[in-house]
């Protein structure tokens, strides 16, 4: 069966920058599993994946406006100290923001004097997305694979350290979708200051 909209599928992928770093892999792990034609994945990959069958093994070359977007200067900006309620803040810490149109990963970038400086653009805005995959599966999603998305709210961006990518459904235990890190188990409020116009702090990481 080959890939068409609201297949599931599953995949191992790698992901590399354009100098071939690797930045995430589920190679050795459990397959990526998404259901093709709801956005689960990046915009580029997903197109690349129609008509794929179960064993092909493929390269595709994302760009950012198929990917994770251009990178926006607008994003980057200052907010207070107090906003942390006292919490230990340095360079390279994630937080995550309540805006109107769901969560947004935060990522510090300086800390100077009483104020933070923050980056809303996800962590490979700008960058071109070079995946390898291999389809492992592909099946005709039932109704009840389309009733559970109803159920479930994707709000993160990493899903564990060293998980960055692709975005897609569950790769396993302790994954939380669409490519995130959970807000469960080790995420604290931070007491709800204003990260700007329509962002509201919410949770960090421990």
């Amino acid at each position: 069966m080959k890939i068409a909209h609201q297949t599931v599928v599953q995949m191992h992928y790698t992901l590399k920058d354009d100098n071939g770093k690797v930045l995430d892999s589920s190679v050795g792990k459990t397959p990526l599993e998404y259901i093709q034609g709801l956005g689960m994945i990046v915009p580029g990959l997903e197109k690349a994946m129609v008509g794929k069958d179960v064993g092909e093994k493929f390269d595709v070359k994302v760009i950012p406006a198929e990917g994770y977007g251009e990178h926006n200067p607008a994003l980057v900006s200052e907010i207070p100290l107090t906003a942390f309620q006292g919490d230990k803040v340095e360079a390279g810490m994630m937080f995550y923001a309540q805006t109107p149109t769901g969560i947004l990963p935060i990522r510090v970038l300086k800390v100077e004097g009483d104020k933070v400086s923050v980056d809303a653009n996800h962590e490979l805005a700008g960058q071109n997305l070079n995946f390898s995959i291999e389809v492992v599966s592909v099946r005709q999603a039932t109704e009840e694979d389309l009733n559970a998305l109803n159920h479930h709210h994707c709000h993160c961006e990493d899903h564990d350290e060293g998980h960055e990518c692709c975005g897609g459904k569950n790769h396993g235990e302790g994954h939380e979708c669409c490519g995130g890190k959970n807000h469960g188990e080790g995420h604290e409020c931070c007491g709800g200051k204003n990260h700007g116009e329509g962002h509201e702090c919410c949770c960090k990481n421990k």
